[in-house]
């Protein structure tokens, strides 16, 4: 797992997040998407290029995105990997988030 942070507009960050969101990767993500939550009024994630996502890594997101409804502060998911939207399905979990599953086109 690799999570990438990128300064967009003023108080706002992207996190792109590579590689695993799991049970395995759980303890180093946790505080950073906690700390990008409280430090920018709008995070944005970028969860293209997430290859597996479990339980643990959903709980993950519905915290990040509980704590930024708390700070008021925003979180939005801008882009799904088939991994990611395939769990969100299968939970039913889109209306818990509210954004629309974006799925990047490959590039050949």
């Amino acid at each position: 797992m690799e999570m990438h942070q990128e300064a967009l507009a003023e108080g706002t960050v992207r996190l792109r997040i590579q590689g695993g969101l799991s049970v395995y990767d759980a303890a180093a993500i946790k505080r950073a998407l906690v700390d990008a939550v409280h430090q920018h009024a709008r995070v944005e994630l970028d969860l293209s290029t997430v290859d597996d996502l479990d339980t643990a890594g959903v709980q993950l997101l519905m915290l990040a995105k509980q704590e930024s409804l708390r700070q008021q502060h925003e979180m939005h998911i801008v882009a799904h990997s088939d991994a990611v939207i395939s769990v969100f399905e299968f939970l039913n979990l889109a209306a818990f988030f509210g954004d629309p599953l974006v799925l990047l086109a490959e590039s050949e």
